[in-house]
């Protein structure tokens, strides 16, 4: 049953605003998501388990910023903190982020408060947001109604069916380091500056889709837990991505879920083998169907994708390639044919540097998001990369049975963790608790990995023969649809 509140509500017919009763929560008060709570229960139960909450709580980003503020001598200044706990820098609560512990929960984190009193985006990253730091909250509801906490005001910049609502997200995900503290300037996370050159950035009425389409699912219920509210139509506030809490934190299992959720759909897989006399190779094709932006994303200095083949006759391994240990990195694998998708990022000397603030370029190893949909584009291949097993020049002994495919998933690289442990600002445990994720094409399923058999290849439409360096190889996928 919903909760009655002592008021009654009431439509604004004149303008799409609610005002504030006479006796409203003071600013003071709105900046705690706790005072939300009471209303908004279900946004924020989500909002409770996602990175948002736990933006300024992550011990790889205290790790991280820590150490940053160390090695620069104190000029990282509140460069991490203007995303991770944006209130307690606006507060003046903080100028580096080391005191995080000694401030208040409603300064933790990002905030209620903090995202819905945004009334401006004067730039495309770093933060650059204008705030009203007032006791209206802004949202995406058109006619909001009155209600006993504050006055209510629509906005564009809230609403995940406007175009511009992706700007009040790209503006936080988009990192460009300034020097110093780095050696020198670089973009260093272009989620939305990919988003804005994909096929999804048109309104979502012609196709498109802003960023709270997919990472803010929508569904029918009420704005606020009142009587007298209408169903609407509103959206989760959970924001899955790839980064999950590594601490005792609320919704961890939910989360996962989301995040495998938004994986599993997001690449198509292809395998074929192309089989030769007492011989074959492998040929693996990644597609971004479904991320509006590069895959892998972000921070993809710090990402890890890559892919793992295994090759079988009867119960013979015959090949494989990426079955890399948990305790291993992966970029440290020796084998010649691995294919590791990320961004590498390179210190003034060339040698790679795992933290950002060391980065004087970066070489850009990441699967495009899609411009079109149509395959006569002149750029919708740029969304397919293949990759040959075993390396060129060379085959597999034997003929193959049946092949596995799986794609596996780091948030942050093993090599990296490793280095803040042994700096001493993270600790084991916490570098053991950041999990590996696998993109599954068959979650749920007897075999989760995508399989190649002669049968399963010639049976469409899943199934089919395609030529590669002129001789006709046999080849499964994960999907034939694509998305939009």
């Amino acid at each position: 049953m919903r909760r009655a509140l002592s008021f009654v509500p009431l439509v604004l017919a004149a303008c799409a605003d609610a005002e504030a009763p006479e006796k409203s929560l003071s600013r003071a008060e709105l900046l705690s998501p706790e005072a939300c709570k009471g209303c908004h229960s279900r946004h924020y139960q989500e909002w409770s388990g996602s990175m948002h909450a736990y933006a300024a709580r992550d011990p790889v980003f205290r790790a991280m910023n820590r150490r940053g503020q160390e090695e620069t001598q104190g000029a990282l200044g509140t460069f991490c903190v203007n995303c991770h706990a944006p209130m307690a820098v606006r507060e003046g609560a903080t100028t580096d982020g080391l005191n995080l512990d000694e401030l208040d929960e409603s300064l933790q984190g990002i905030t209620c408060y903090f995202c819905h009193t945004i009334v401006g985006v004067e730039g495309t990253h770093n933060a650059p947001f204008d705030l009203a730091n007032d006791t209206t909250l802004r949202g995406g509801i058109v006619n909001p109604k009155r209600n006993a906490a504050h006055a209510s005001k629509y906005s564009k910049l809230h609403d995940r069916e406007q175009l511009e609502s992706a700007k009040l997200c790209g503006a936080c995900h988009d990192i460009v380091l300034p020097a110093p503290p780095a050696p020198a300037p670089v973009q260093l996370e272009r989620t939305f500056a990919e988003w804005q050159g994909s096929v999804f950035n048109h309104p979502p009425g012609q196709g498109g889709l802003s960023c709270g389409g997919c990472h803010m699912q929508g569904r029918d219920d009420v704005a606020a837990d009142a009587e007298g509210v209408p169903l609407r139509r509103v959206h989760a506030h959970t924001w899955p991505g790839v980064d999950r809490a590594i601490t005792d934190f609320p919704e961890r299992e939910t989360q996962r879920a989301l995040i495998e959720r938004e994986l599993d759909q997001t690449l198509r897989l292809e395998l074929c083998v192309r089989q030769l006399p007492g011989a074959a190779s492998l040929h693996v094709t990644l597609e971004n169907v479904a991320a509006g932006h590069h895959f892998p994303s972000g921070a993809a200095q710090d990402r890890r994708v890559w892919v793992e083949v295994r090759a079988w006759a009867a119960a013979t391994l015959l090949y494989e390639s990426g079955d890399v240990p948990v305790d291993q990195a992966v970029a440290d694998d020796p084998d010649p044919a691995l294919w590791l998708l990320r961004d590498r990022a390179l210190g003034q000397d060339g040698k790679e540097a795992h933290m950002f603030w060391q980065v004087a370029k970066l070489e850009q190893n990441t699967i495009p998001g899609p411009v079109s949909f149509d395959p006569k584009h002149p750029d919708y291949f740029i969304t397919h990369l293949s990759h040959r097993y075993p390396a060129a020049g060379e085959t597999i002994a034997g003929t193959p049975d049946r092949v596995s495919l799986r794609v596996h998933v780091e948030p942050i690289g093993r090599e990296v963790l490793e280095d803040l442990v042994q700096s001493g600002h993270l600790s084991g445990a916490e570098r053991d608790a950041v999990e590996r994720l696998e993109l599954v094409p068959n979650r749920g399923k007897a075999s989760e990995a995508l399989e190649w058999t002669p049968s399963a290849a010639a049976t469409p439409p899943l199934g089919f023969v395609k030529s590669i360096d002129a001789v006709s190889a046999a080849c499964v996928t994960s999907s034939v649809a694509k998305g939009g």
